[in-house]
Order: structure tokens, then C-alpha cells, then sequence
């Protein structure tokens, strides 16, 4: 089964006037997503997709020689070919009037695209993210409440998810660690210390959701503070985690550089609560991009938490200015105290608690509302 894509229509719209980028983790669905976009039953033998890693296609498009009669071209793992910068300059430069090209990535299109060069103006960039609860309802049909079952469980990535199988889930995990290590880490990084990268992810989901201690972290690995920091950079750039930062609100003591740590795949979170915090996180992220790489915005998704401990899990911020706050609640429960007291001492329009249940009520600026029914309401991707 394939499901439709909430980035699609911005990508087929952006394809009017530019190149396209598609970028995301390993395994996300950027190749479906462009395929979509040939035809609705385009597969990888269509003519329009050429492939770097197929040894067939690498002379032609170092020739550049494109196959006829076809108005828009998927490069895939194009990034693999040193040149392949001033290459798909080319392409574009003689072929825009009558081409639209779309180039797909992971984690090294992601880190070269960064370095503005001959591309400049030329392109687009697209972060594709995980399924999300609205993707899936508007697709899948399924009740709200066995849908986020289901995608708290199995996570985002379309494998695992469309399998909804423990068996398949496990295999897949191991899968896509190894092809991560093995195979983006040494394309993007010279690292010796593979095995201490693989002991350090082994590690990060028991840190989900908590103060991130990089000492601590020094330590279990007996390597330095630098090294450390260094590799959770490289894990960052490879997708396999994210960092979130303090908000520092004023008329409050808050933390200003402590930051907590979550992960692309939250299905490998063991605790239910942080794993759903993960959920909240990686939509929230998701719902961030959408916005910078669609509307132009500039997005930031950070915490608060002063310094006696008071905590609420997310704010999202607009062009600087704050949008809303997010606490998470894996049950029904009362109003959080720490969301009360930084509604009374910040400019924050609104507070959500979002949490698992059936409960919907509304406090000054806190809401407490069902996870399905505040994924609706904000419009997340």
C-alpha cells in the first residue's frame, strides 16, 4: 500500500519554478515521494529515475545524457559522485526549460547542500519526515485511537508501520542501524571508533526526554567531552537523533543551556511516557520544517524550565515570536502546575496538554485536549 505524502504538492509546486531537493532520514520514503511525482504508478525501472548506484546510469549522466521525451528526472544518491554539484548544475542550466528535475538524499545531500556554491538560487530544499497522525487518518481510514496505537508502537518510518508487526519492527531496527553506521557514517565522517558510535546510540534512547548530560555520556563511553559532543553532532546530521534548546522566557529563571535529546525513530524509546513525549517531539519538528521549508518561516522548537525544576516539555516559536506551548501526558490528568505558573509569567498565547485520553477542557490559556483532537485543530503535517 502506498500513502500519499504531505509534502507532495509543495514539491510538485516548487518543480514549477526550481529543482526540487528531497532530503530525510534513511528509509523515510523520499524515493516513493519522488516516484509519486513521475506518475502515480512510476517504480524504480521507470526511465525517469535514474540512480547513481546503478553502474548503468553513472556514464550516461557523467555524459549528461538524459533519457527523451521525459519532463521531469529523479537523480537519487547523485550526491555519491565527488562532482555531482557541478554536474547537476549543468544538467539544470540546459535543460530547465524543458525539465524538471528532483533531487533525493539523506543525510550527506543534506550536510553538502549547506555549503552554498554554484546551486545557490537553483533549488528548493524538503525535509521528509516520518508518517504523522494526519498523514496516516487522511489515508488510512483507521479510528483516531488505533491509528496513534499504532504509530506510538511502530513508529513513522513506512516499513515497520505499514508491517504492524513486533518481529518486523525488531529486524528493521537492526537493519537500518547497521546501514547507518556502515554505510551513511562512513560517507559522511571519517571515523575510526564505529563501534563506540554503535554503544552510543545503544545508549540515547534511555536519555530521551531528559536533561542531556554529555559528561555522563563521556563517561559510559571513556572518551572526552569533545569526542562526545562531536559524535551526537554526527548522529544529529545522520538523523538518528535531534537536540532541543531552552526557551529563555523573561520574568523567569530559566535554564539557558541544558538541552534534552529525542529520536527520529521514537519506537525505540522502552517507556511509554517518554516515548510519546518522542511522538509529540518529532511532530513538533516535523510541523517546524513544514513551515520553513513551505511557508518561509523562520522556526524554532525549544523547552522551558526554570531553575527550580519546573518544566513544561515544548514551545514553538514563529519568527521569534512564541506560538504555543506543549506538555505531554500519557494519561488524564490534572493541569500541570508548571504549565499554570509560566501561563501567569510568559507571553505564550496558549498552553496545550495533549495527552491519550478522552478529556477536553479549557483553563485561561491551558488546554487539555485529546493527542488526535489537538493534531487536527493545529493542523500538524
Amino acid at each position: 500500500m502506498t500513502l500519499a505524502r504531505y509534502l507532495a504538492p509543495h514539491v510538485a509546486e516548487a518543480l514549477a519554478r526550481k529543482m526540487a531537493f528531497v532530503g530525510g532520514p534513511r528509509q523515510v520514503g523520499k524515493t516513493t515521494l519522488a516516484l509519486s511525482l513521475i506518475g502515480p504508478r512510476a517504480t524504480e525501472r521507470h526511465p525517469a529515475y535514474l540512480n547513481w548506484d546503478d553502474p548503468k546510469v553513472r556514464p550516461a549522466l557523467r555524459r549528461g545524457e538524459l533519457p527523451a521525451a521525459q519532463p521531469l528526472v529523479v537523480l537519487d544518491e547523485i550526491h555519491k559522485y565527488a562532482r555531482w554539484r557541478n554536474l547537476v548544475k549543468g544538467l539544470y542550466d540546459t535543460e530547465k526549460s524543458v525539465r524538471r528535475f528532483v533531487v533525493t538524499g539523506s543525510a550527506r545531500l543534506d550536510h553538502y547542500r549547506k555549503g552554498g556554491d554554484s546551486l545557490a538560487g537553483r533549488f528548493r530544499h524538503f525535509r521528509l519526515h516520518p508518517f504523522s497522525l494526519n498523514e496516516l487518518s487522511d489515508t488510512a481510514g483507521a479510528p483516531h485511537r488505533e491509528t496513534v496505537a499504532g504509530l506510538l508502537k511502530f513508529g513513522g518510518f513506512p516499513e515497520p508501520l505499514l508491517a504492524q508487526s513486533e518481529r518486523a519492527l525488531r529486524l528493521w531496527h537492526r537493519e537500518r542501524m547497521t546501514r547507518v553506521v556502515r554505510d551513511d557514517l562512513r560517507d559522511l565522517e571519517r571515523v575510526r571508533e564505529v563501534s563506540l558510535i554503535e554503544e552510543l546510540i545503544d545508549l540515547l534512547p534511555s536519555r530521551v526526554g531528559s536533561l542531556l548530560s554529555v559528561a555522563s555520556l563521556r563517561e559510559d563511553l571513556q572518551v572526552d567531552f569533545k569526542t562526545a559532543e562531536r559524535w551526537i553532532t554526527i548522529l544529529e546530521n545522520l538523523y538518528v537523533c535531534f537536540r532541543v534548546p531552552p526557551f529563555g522566557a523573561p520574568r523567569i529563571r530559566a535554564l539557558k543551556k541544558q538541552q534534552k535529546l529525542y529520536l527520529w525513530d521514537w519506537s525505540a524509546v522502552p517507556d511509554v511516557g517518554p516515548r510519546f513525549e518522542n511522538l509529540v517531539a518529532a511532530q513538533l519538528l516535523k510541523y517546524c520544517h513544514w513551515q520553513e521549508d513551505t511557508e518561509g518561516h523562520r522556526m524554532e522548537l525549544r523547552f522551558l524550565r526554570d531553575t527550580d525544576g519546573r518544566e513544561v516539555d515544548f514551545v514553538v516559536l514563529r519568527d521569534r515570536a512564541p506560538v504555543f506551548a506543549v506538555e505531554c501526558k500519557a494519561g488524564e490528568r490534572a493541569i500541570s502546575p508548571a504549565a499554570r505558573y509560566f501561563a501567569e509569567r510568559t507571553d505564550i498565547p496558549v498552553f496545550y496538554q495533549v495527552h491519550f485520553g478522552e478529556r477536553h477542557v479549557q483553563s485561561g490559556r491551558i488546554v487539555v485536549v485529546p493527542f488526535a483532537q489537538w493534531c487536527r485543530e493545529t493542523e500538524m503535517p
